[in-house]
């Protein structure tokens, strides 16, 4: 029967689990569009949250601001102010300089195109187009032009001429995936053939206004062309190619050279904003035109030549302001290409996306159909936090953009899920704990159990413990020495009772002997105040007991008794576990393994009582340690300070004299003054009392091999491979 009622409870789970996951994921393959302004404003959010971030301090911007058209006249200026600015930024060692401006049309305002108007002809006559032409063909100038996206018939159909060779590869034959252009705005020819190259400056807002990805590559008449950040960074690199790499679902990246920029199908990469306005270094273009600036602000920086002035109209709406200077949004594409922290949609976002629904519903109808109701909206809101958090560092850390709407849908329809699960069961929850528990608890605790039906209590928790592992020294030699099966029984059954005793007595709960073993632990199921203390007292208290129980084993003429014993104080998994048909309160993790490993560690170090430095440091009482070493151990990477705990209180003056030249050999051996090392602890093996007979040759062996190495490949982590 309690088969038959778990079975039917899991197919009604798996049932409600999949419904919902699929519902979600056919809504998100195919009407995805419908929340993705939600999706949009949540992630300007994120980038709000995370706040500024430091760029590169390889991109300036050359503002033509206010002050500039103040002084300079109004837009557009005269080529010749044009042509002084160039030269000015060239001749202070600028590394590369790009326009967010086009030059579409003749200076009207130069002297040749004046008088030509008038019928007027002189010789000698300023063409100011000419003039930039010159100054363009002398410095490293990469022109910017705009593609039209809708068709007319008044655009221009030229194309410009750009020397980066682009290949594209692994494209399906006849598939279209990149931003198609229409038409053109270029800049007067004899300015696009002098300057060394040109590239696009469209920035292309998404349905909400706001600009969040800036394409790249742009198709146009079959010819793809690259976008003015991605052609400053080909001529800074000095490379002539450009790759588009293409996968099932569209573009997957743009390579130049070692650079390799993830973007969305569409060839568009999403920017990673630095922050609000003026992140970056602005240089008003009147303080180059009059050479009032400092050369270090601009030797080696590629500067991009924008506006700031809010009469250019080039202000754009981004996820931290709706007016944002458009030449900054160039900067922060380069900045990202540059840094390498992108963020981006690859081609398989789509599968994610699809596995955060499915495991958020099944993940989460399960835990929520397993917790007590008034417990639903702080782990309804637990979830939604740690999901929104996940998606924030997964943007931030990973790059990867993924879907936020619908994992918050996810878990609000999770939570509607588990209340009707527990509304259909909660009639026949009683009886299911009146035949978990009847076999294993008195009348009275059932009762209590059945008075609090939601309990979590032997629901698996996170806790922080202290672990205890003892282990008989030499047992199997013991066992066949005594060989009557009962007489050895009776034998480790006066060994285990007095030092279970002891466990208990200092509130310690065993879990399991393991043959000669025991093991036990701290501050659960019950916490326990100092439990790292209690259990080292406990510990120190089976060893003096042990004494006394060899007394009476010697007088009895039986095997003597040694054993050595590991504490580690960690966070393990604490709760009932097993099968349906048999489980115990139990517990489980890293740091069980490891107070494992300590006690099998006594035999090597020659010690009684190992602990490690996260018991120790939750001390609180005082006792006489001795440092032992630093090392790994197997199934661990991290290495670990073990410690050996002599005694409580304060330690005998011979026994602190032992210690304080002890632990001045081990900072030497520490410092890699291992001669030095050697000698003390050459004199520590050399005396009669010692407190510990292993622990000088080991250092002694290690500082004699390391003096024979002569220093070389010096690691004073040991690690220990055996168990």
């Amino acid at each position: 029967m309690k088969r038959i009622q778990a079975f039917k409870k899991l197919i009604i789970y798996i049932i409600i689990s999949t419904l919902l996951s699929c519902g979600l994921s056919f809504i998100y393959l195919y009407y995805s569009e419908l929340p993705d302004s939600f999706d949009n404003r949540i992630r300007d959010l994120f980038f709000k949250t995370r706040g500024e971030i430091p760029n590169t301090n390889k991109v300036i911007i050359i503002d033509i601001d206010d002050k500039s058209i103040k002084h300079l006249g109004q837009w557009p200026w005269s080529r010749n102010i044009i042509a002084e600015i160039i030269q000015n930024l060239t001749n202070s060692g600028i590394g590369i300089i790009g326009f967010d401006v086009v030059f579409a049309e003749k200076d009207s305002s130069s002297p040749h195109n004046i008088l030509k108007k008038l019928n007027i002809k002189r010789d000698n006559i300023q063409n100011y187009d000419l003039i930039l032409s010159k100054v363009l063909g002398q410095s490293p100038v990469i022109l910017g032009y705009q593609f039209e996206l809708e068709d007319n018939e008044d655009i221009s159909k030229k194309e410009p001429k750009v020397p980066a060779i682009i290949i594209e590869k692994n494209k399906q034959v006849g598939s279209k995936y990149l931003i198609q252009a229409k038409g053109s705005i270029l800049n007067i020819p004899i300015l696009q053939n002098t300057a060394y190259s040109s590239g696009f400056f469209n920035n292309l807002p998404d349905d909400s206004g706001v600009i969040r990805s800036v394409p790249l590559i742009i198709e146009y008449n079959n010819t793809i062309f690259p976008s003015l950040a991605l052609e400053i960074l080909r001529v800074a690199l000095q490379s002539k190619q450009i790759y588009i790499n293409y996968g099932e679902e569209g573009v997957q990246d743009v390579k130049i050279a070692d650079f390799i920029m993830p973007t969305d199908r569409y060839g568009r990469l999403l920017v990673n904003f630095r922050g609000k306005e003026k992140n970056f270094k602005y240089i008003s273009a009147l303080d180059i035109y009059n050479k009032t600036f400092e050369r270090k602000d601009i030797e080696g920086k590629i500067a991009l030549v924008g506006t700031s002035a809010a009469g250019l109209l080039d202000l754009r709406a981004t996820p931290f302001e709706s007016i944002y200077p458009g030449v900054e949004v160039h900067a922060n594409v380069i900045d990202n290409i540059l840094a390498g922290d992108y963020i981006y949609k690859p081609s398989y976002v789509d599968a994610v996306n699809i596995a955060v629904i499915f495991f958020l519903s099944f993940f989460l109808i399960f835990i929520f159909i397993r917790t007590p109701f008034i417990l639903y909206l702080p782990l309804y809101a637990l979830s939604l936090y740690i999901t929104l958090y996940t998606i924030y560092r997964t943007l931030f850390v990973n790059g990867l953009v993924i879907n936020i709407f619908f994992p918050i849908i996810t878990i609000t329809l999770s939570v509607i899920c588990g209340l009707l699960y527990i509304y259909f069961f909660k009639i026949k929850q009683e009886e299911a704990i009146k035949k978990k528990f009847a076999s294993k608890v008195s009348k009275n605790v059932m009762d209590n159990l059945l008075k609090n039906v939601d309990s979590n209590e032997f629901q698996a928790m996170e806790k922080e413990i202290t672990i205890f592992f003892s282990d008989i020294r030499g047992f199997t030699n013991i066992s066949e020495k005594m060989g009557d099966a009962k007489k050895l029984i009776t034998y480790l059954n006066n060994y285990m009772e007095p030092m279970s005793n002891i466990i208990t007595k200092y509130e310690g709960t065993i879990d399991k002997y393991i043959g000669d073993a025991i093991m036990a632990y701290w501050n659960a199921p019950a916490s326990i105040n100092n439990h790292a203390d209690k259990a080292v007292q406990a510990s120190l208290e089976q060893l003096a007991s042990l004494k006394q129980l060899n007394k009476q084993l010697e007088a009895n003429n039986e095997p003597l008794i040694d054993i050595g014993i590991g504490l580690n104080t960690g966070m393990a998994v604490v709760g009932e576990m097993g099968s349906l048909q048999r489980s115990d309160y139990t517990v489980i993790g890293d740091a069980i393994n490891l107070g494992s490993r300590l006690e099998s560690l006594c035999k090597y170090y020659g010690s009684k009582l190992n602990i490690s430095k996260f018991t120790k440091d939750k001390l609180e009482d005082e006792y006489v340690f001795r440092y032992l070493d630093l090392v790994t151990v197997k199934g661990k990477e991290e290495a670990i300070e073990i410690w050996q705990v002599h005694t409580s209180g304060k330690a005998s003056d011979a026994l602190q004299e032992e210690l304080d030249l002890y632990h001045k050999a081990i900072d030497l051996y520490k410092q890699a003054s291992f001669k030095e090392a050697l000698v003390v602890f050459s004199n520590l093996e050399n005396t009669m009392e010692k407190t510990n007979d292993n622990i000088y040759k080991i250092y002694i062996n290690r500082c004699k091999k390391l003096i024979k190495n002569d220093n070389k490949d010096i690691n004073i982590i040991y690690s220990h491979e055996s168990k």
